[in-house]
């Protein structure tokens, strides 16, 4: 039930990939149709991230007294509606404002989705399950650019399918219930109990039902107090704020949505010629993505999080350095060389830049500044989303390709030295286990690396054969 579960949150993430990727296919037709400058294109292009920002802004409250579900039935609708407009437009500035409206939905359903899997996954499979977020991102960019492909003549027809999984989102949620630790915190317990006894598919008066709803309650009964914006500025939280936002800039800065974006382009300025030549290029990146955020949700779980970071970062460093040096000699081999470094940046950034902050930032918070604590991140992210998506037409025609990978690559090796001083491990580690280190005055990025203190336990190796056995942990 649980990867059911995971599965229909996830189609927020497609929808997420879908409204990003489609871009890429339908530009050159939209080029041809309208007259379009490089600050309109850059602002419609961007209109995604930067609605998403007041969608991640009006989440972070309303995911506390609304709940995560009913979010998600809201997201599932602006996506229906934003495809449809976008689908009817007969101006550009239309389409950017559809794509406002689609950015809301992104910006609500990026926010709400990992947490609500987040809080009905068992620790032991939580950073799979949360990763399938990513990967349904990932998979929402290759079907845009199928769609893409397969539309080339249509872009009417490439905006007009991604209302298809909105309608499929809508119907999904509405089936489930909200999450175990939203209803508890809402003191519907009875309601609680059932959603885990759902999810975990066991007997409502399960052993394991029982220990996990107590374990929730008293972490609640610990937080009764509504979590404030001070709260999490404070110095007891802000070490969580700080890798929160933290991973989601070096995200950003890494450049992957301007790969997504402008992957035409992008494989244009490295001398592939016709328009359906970079597409199917561009589908090829889409596959890579893909297969790599499988490996990705493969490794997550075994190796840590910490770890996993570490050669995300050095990967994707070593790879935008050969695109920055390639274009920036114009060697006579830059298309190939751009491929291979384009495709081994893909293959670094799935496997580990992409899916970790999503994971990280559902996990880090404690429960009464959850939501807060996410919109703040959410915020950095699309903020940093909207300024490099938005810069990257502007940065190539004045510095080049090349000067801007190498922003990029820069960006990327200070991620090595972030995750070496800031980033926790919180591989295995229950929720509630998360919040007692942080409100411990412990270091955060000793969480995962030492024996937990007297008393607090840890995780059991139980709770992971079990689905929920808290005694250690109290």
């Amino acid at each position: 039930m649980i990867y059911f579960v995971a599965a229909i949150a996830g189609i927020a993430g497609f929808l997420f990939g879908f409204d990003e990727g489609v871009i890429a296919g339908s530009l050159h037709l939209l080029r041809g149709e309208f007259n379009i400058t490089p600050f309109s294109e850059g602002l419609m292009t961007a209109a995604v991230p930067l609605g998403a920002l007041f969608g991640a802004l009006v989440a972070g409250r309303a995911v506390e007294t609304s709940g995560r579900r009913a979010l998600l039935l809201v997201a599932a609708v602006l996506f229906a509606v934003g495809a449809l407009l976008s689908a009817l437009i007969v101006a550009v500035w239309m389409l950017s404002v559809a794509r406002l409206l689609l950015g809301i939905a992104v910006g609500i359903a990026a926010l709400v989705a990992p947490l609500y899997i987040a809080e009905s996954a068992p620790p032991a499979r939580r950073g799979m399950l949360v990763s399938i977020y990513q990967l349904a991102i990932t998979l929402g960019i290759l079907g845009a650019y199928l769609v893409g492909y397969a539309f080339s003549e249509s872009w009417r027809t490439m905006f007009l399918f991604g209302a298809l999984p909105g309608i499929a989102l809508f119907v999904g949620m509405f089936v489930l219930p909200d999450t175990p630790r939203w209803l508890a915190m809402k003191g519907r317990s009875a309601e609680a109990g059932a959603a885990i006894a759902r999810i975990r598919a066991v007997a409502p008066e399960s052993p394991v039902v029982t220990a996990e709803l107590a374990e929730i309650a008293r972490i609640a009964e610990a937080d009764q107090h509504k979590g404030t914006w001070s709260d999490l500025f404070g110095p007891v939280i802000r070490p969580a704020l700080v890798v929160g936002i933290g991973l989601f800039l070096l995200q950003q800065l890494s450049g992957i949505n301007a790969v997504i974006y402008y992957a035409p382009v992008v494989f244009r300025e490295a001398g592939f010629g016709s328009a359906s030549t970079q597409l199917l290029a561009t589908v090829g990146i889409g596959i890579v993505n893909v297969a790599m955020t499988v490996v990705g949700m493969l490794l997550i779980d075994r190796i840590g999080r910490r770890r996993l970071l570490l050669i995300g970062f050095a990967g994707t460093t070593l790879s935008l350095g050969m695109i920055a040096i390639a274009a920036a000699t114009d060697a006579a081999a830059l298309d190939v060389l751009a491929l291979i470094g384009l495709v081994l940046y893909i293959a670094a950034f799935a496997a580990s830049i992409g899916p970790l902050p999503w994971v990280m930032m559902s996990e880090i918070f404690p429960l009464n500044v959850r939501g807060i604590g996410m919109s703040v991140a959410s915020l950095a992210n699309w903020t940093f989303n909207f300024i490099v998506v938005f810069s990257f037409p502007l940065l190539v025609s004045s510095i080049g390709l090349g000067g801007v990978f190498a922003i990029y690559a820069v960006a990327c090796a200070a991620g090595i030295l972030f995750t070496l001083r800031r980033v926790p491990e919180t591989n295995g580690v229950a929720l509630e286990e998360i919040e007692r280190h942080l409100r411990s005055g412990r270091p955060f990025r000793e969480l995962g690396t030492q024996p937990p203190e007297p008393g607090h336990g840890g995780l059991q190796p139980s709770y992971a054969a079990a689905g929920a056995d808290k005694a250690a942990s109290r």
